[in-house]
């Protein structure tokens, strides 16, 4: 099996959190059976989506690629990143790094269009929507995507930076407020396109429609490094109503 290296830190408790879920989803009857893992967690790297929407000067490239080549040195034969924001600079850090970086964003694209999916709303941070990583590779499998509005956005960033990064409990019905009115205009699937936002996910019981990108990236880690349970070969639900 390969060494999978997690470049962490990106928030933390999203770090951790993929962690257990590579535990979770992992085909393992004793220790043993496990996947080695080699994490680094640099949480000062700086704010991936300042920077890319030029609010700041401090590029956080240098030390993401110095914490790969930390964990390429020590044996780690992939990479995976639990920041979906930084997967925004995914192809300068493979060149710098050298081993592959497994890519959320076009593993959901796949598992939607496996699934049949063609709406999707897109729960993610500014960094996220402004680059398009989504919209674009979505568009290329022929999904159409939708945004919250300029209001719902600034109630996304603030589940994101004010409750979880800043460790505090998530304010549900905000969270439920922007999401319905996804679904109503037509969403079959919200996916949770930021790793804080799986802590919605993992704290509350969420129903179908929702795919969270980190259990995606999860999933393939296993699959590239390790055995992969049953129960986990499909995370897409689609929401009542909108099949």
């Amino acid at each position: 099996m390969k060494i999978l290296g997690v470049l962490g830190g990106l928030g933390p408790m999203a770090s951790a959190y993929f962690l257990q879920l590579i535990v979770q989803m992992s085909e393992a009857a004793a220790d043993q059976e496990h996947m080695e893992v080699l994490l680094h967690s640099m949480p000062r790297i700086p704010d991936r989506t300042r920077y890319i929407l030029g609010q700041s000067a401090e590029n956080p490239m240098p030390l993401m690629a110095k914490a790969g080549r930390g964990l390429a040195d020590q044996g780690a034969e992939v990479l995976a990143i639990p920041c979906i924001t930084a997967h925004y600079f995914q192809r300068q850090l493979e060149e710098e790094i050298g081993i592959p970086i497994l890519n959320a964003v076009w593993e959901t694209a796949a598992c939607l269009e496996e699934a049949g999916v063609k709406r999707v709303g897109i729960l993610a941070t500014d960094g996220t929507l402004a680059s398009r990583l989504f919209q674009t590779c979505l568009e290329q499998h022929h999904i159409s995507c939708m945004v919250p509005g300029e209001q719902d956005q600034e109630s996304v960033m603030h589940l994101i930076y004010e409750n979880v990064k800043a460790g505090k409990p998530v304010e549900f019905p905000l969270f439920q407020a922007v999401s319905d009115r996804l679904f109503a205009q037509g969403a079959q699937v919200i996916l949770l396109a930021c790793t804080e936002l799986s802590l919605v996910k993992r704290d509350h019981i969420l129903g179908p429609g929702f795919l969270d990108v980190l259990e995606v990236l999860a999933r393939k880690a296993v699959l590239c490094c390790g055995s992969l349970k049953k129960e986990y070969e499909n995370l897409v639900t689609q929401a009542a109503g909108h099949c």
